[in-house]
């Protein structure tokens, strides 16, 4: 089976482009929007609508596999894209992509991508350090080092563009995306969901319940993206934390325990002027309050760049274990590239790393990501934005049951339920699939083989 042509249209994500150092600074709320004079490059205001670039592939069997390209609700912060143009985004597949694409043969995932991105992009195991920020020829580097190398660097493209070459060979394979890539990667084809993790946005008291109600795995994240969140010494976030586990004891019954996990976007840092020990005990001391529940803490500080973030996590961890606390630290500012996780894994500076899908691009440069973390023992969060799609959405799910990371993001929105529906139930209907394939057994699934499978690696195999 061939890809006859390319199409585009434009999407909307779920949710909201904001500009993050703007609502850092104290930008306020006037109604819904924000008051105020955007601070980062490419926000005409501080809030915007989340714009994707829904990627077609038509084959030649007359069926669509569709892909969707954005970037993250917090665009151009921590050395991420700025916000998506889809205008440009579209030129720049008709100019140097879609040529590539035309005729091209559904002979194996990873073929194809390299062929889409450009030779040399490296988008499996072997894939080239680093990838740029940005969506256009003059693009920086960005945290994760050199740029990629091929006609197509912007992480959001890639992004997009792989999603629909997964679909598409999925079709011609008459099987699931999660099957492409175990084949693809070597791996053992495991029915069984992977824990969800929902996030609450400025709504975090009512959906937490919602939450609770439908026995999310990890909750609730909480948004406490600015001081007046975190208070004095962390006050007002502890306090809130402290319901969050006193909610869960009312609403959920002594056989549910949910991971708390909790992302402070950098305020500890600035409430407590830097001071790593000052973050430690404060952490350590929010971790035995909330016992027996095991806690995360996704980006205590932003310190500004990759090397210092990296410097401070290790540190800000070897001080937690001093203490003898068992609260974890999840990395994701200033870890957006393959490269970046690869650092923060290889030097186990945090205990889980946030592999921010339209920030690492290609699906199979996720993929690559978990499979990295895991490597190196440190568990992976398959995460992402709640400014993506549903079609972006539903291909996480099968990147993480194909990969098994610790836990999938519920997106997008920023509702609850939205992103519980489409992830979970995407989930759910793959996981009784490949429980059904497995229970009819061999016979089966061999008048399927996949076109992945012939084509795959021996086994996964990362790069040194």
């Amino acid at each position: 089976m061939r890809v006859a042509r390319l199409l585009t249209a434009d999407a909307l994500g779920a949710y909201w482009y904001d500009d993050q150092a703007a609502v850092r600074a104290g930008a306020v709320h006037d109604g819904f929007d924000y008051a105020g004079r955007p601070v980062t490059r490419g926000f005409d205001r501080i809030r915007m609508p989340a714009r994707a670039l829904s990627i077609g592939l038509l084959l030649d069997d007359g069926h669509v596999a569709w892909g969707d390209a954005m970037t993250v609700q917090y665009s151009g912060a921590g050395g991420r894209e700025p916000p998506f143009e889809p205008a440009v985004a579209r030129a720049t597949l008709e100019r140097k992509v879609a040529p590539r694409l035309e005729g091209l043969e559904l002979d194996g995932f990873g073929a194809a991508c390299a062929r889409a991105f450009g030779a040399g992009t490296g988008t499996f195991a072997g894939a080239a350090d680093g990838a740029a920020h940005g969506a256009e020829a003059g693009e920086s580097a960005g945290a994760g080092g050199a740029a990629h190398p091929g006609v197509l660097r912007s992480p959001a493209l890639r992004y997009g563009l792989s999603q629909a070459l997964l679909a598409a060979h999925a079709h011609a394979a008459r099987t699931t995306m999660a099957e492409v890539l175990c084949a693809e990667y070597g791996l053992p084809v495991v029915p069984e969901p992977v824990p969800l993790f929902a996030q609450s946005g400025d709504d975090r008291h009512a959906n937490v319940d919602k939450m609770i109600l439908k026995r999310v795995g990890v909750l609730p994240h909480g948004l406490i993206n600015n001081r007046e969140k975190l208070g004095p010494q962390g006050e007002t976030f502890a306090t809130y934390a402290r319901w969050v586990a006193t909610r869960v004891r009312q609403l959920g019954g002594a056989n549910y325990a949910p991971v708390l996990h909790f992302d402070l976007y950098g305020t500890a840092g600035l409430e407590f002027g830097g001071d790593l020990d000052a973050i430690a005990g404060f952490l350590a001391r929010l971790g035995d309050s909330l016992a027996p529940f095991r806690v995360r803490i996704e980006t205590p500080f932003d310190l500004g760049s990759h090397a210092a973030q990296l410097e401070g996590f290790a540190r800000l961890r070897a001080a937690l274990e001093r203490l003898g606390s068992a609260v974890e630290l999840v990395a994701d500012e200033w870890c957006d590239t393959l490269a970046d996780v690869r650092a923060f894994a290889r030097a186990g500076a945090a205990h889980l790393v946030q592999i921010k899908m339209p920030d690492v691009g290609s699906l199979a440069d996720s993929a690559t990501a978990v499979l990295e973390c895991r490597r190196a023992g440190m568990e992976a969060y398959l995460g992402g934005s709640c400014a993506e799609t549903d079609v972006s959405a539903r291909a996480a799910v099968h990147v993480a049951l194909a990969t098994r990371p610790a836990m999938l993001l519920a997106k997008p929105g920023m509702g609850v339920d939205e992103g519980i529906t489409i992830v979970g139930n995407e989930q759910a209907r793959t996981v009784a699939t490949l429980r059904a394939r497995r229970a009819e057994g061999d016979a089966w699934r061999n008048s399927t083989t996949s076109s992945s499978a012939r084509a795959r690696p021996a086994a996964y195999s990362p790069t040194a």
